[in-house]
Parts: structure tokens; C-alpha cells; sequence
């Protein structure tokens, strides 16, 4: 297939998206103190826009020819995204969806090279709207602490 490597970074992506809104929306419900409110605002937002992201990733990769393996053990096998931690405070949360934020941004630069080399204009516009979406949350988050 054309694009053999842009679906492994499609799959990688959807499943770090994945599991980065379970533990923002985990995140969401457990956060305490003083910044509580808007915290848990920007959680909630946060989650419900990689929510929408996620089907947008999926559908891609169907575009493309492959069918989607929306299960949690397949992406626990392609995830670089760790279980979020109920009991952090506020601020450790906030550090620990910065990290992962910061890693998926990474893979996204790594994955518009990667479509671009091979013509996939389409997954790449998509990648760099991804990228720029983490690195909002990233400002947003960066500015809570």
C-alpha cells in the first residue's frame, strides 16, 4: 500500500488520542482545589474536542482502505500514553497531560514528514491541524500552573 506508513502513524495517533481523552476526562472528574473550576472546564474541553478528533483520525485511516481496530487492548499496544493517576494534585495533572500533549506533538511532526514524502497531502493537513490543536492545549495548560 502507497501509504504504509502513514496508516502506522493514523493508528499510533488515533490510539495516543485515544487514551489521552480517558485520562483528561479521568483528570476531569478527579481534579481538586483551588483551581478546581477552571480545571475541570478546561478538562472538559480538552476531552471533548479529542473526542471529535478521534473520528476524524478514524475515518482518515478508512479513507484510506483499512478498517479501524477501536478496541482498548489494540490501542494499549500502539499507545505511548500512561494511566493518569486519580490522585494527583491539580498541578501534577496539569504537568502529566503537558508530557503527553508535548509527545504527541512529536509524533505529529514525525508524521507530516511522513505523509508529505509520500503524497499524502490529505493526512498531513490533518496532522499539522492535530499539532496545532496539541500545542494550544499545551499554552492553556502551561498557563494554569
Amino acid at each position: 500500500m502507497k501509504n504504509h506508513q502513514t496508516l502506522e502513524h493514523l493508528e499510533k495517533i488515533l490510539a495516543d488520542s485515544y487514551m489521552l481523552m480517558l485520562k483528561t476526562q479521568n483528570y476531569h472528574w478527579n481534579v481538586v482545589g483551588p483551581k478546581f473550576k477552571s480545571l475541570h472546564e478546561t478538562f472538559q474541553n480538552q476531552y471533548e474536542e479529542l473526542f471529535t478528533a478521534i473520528d476524524e483520525l478514524a475515518e482518515r485511516i478508512r479513507s484510506l482502505g483499512s478498517k479501524v481496530d477501536g478496541t482498548i487492548d489494540h490501542f494499549k499496544k500502539y499507545c505511548d500514553i500512561k494511566n493518569g493517576n486519580k490522585d494527583f494534585t491539580a498541578d501534577e495533572m496539569t504537568k502529566d497531560l503537558i508530557s503527553d500533549h508535548e509527545n504527541i506533538v512529536k509524533k505529529l511532526h514525525q508524521a507530516i514528514k511522513t505523509s508529505q514524502a509520500e503524497g499524502d497531502e490529505s493526512s498531513a493537513d490533518i496532522f499539522i491541524q492535530r499539532a496545532k490543536a496539541h500545542e494550544k492545549n499545551i499554552w492553556m495548560l502551561v498557563s494554569s500552573l
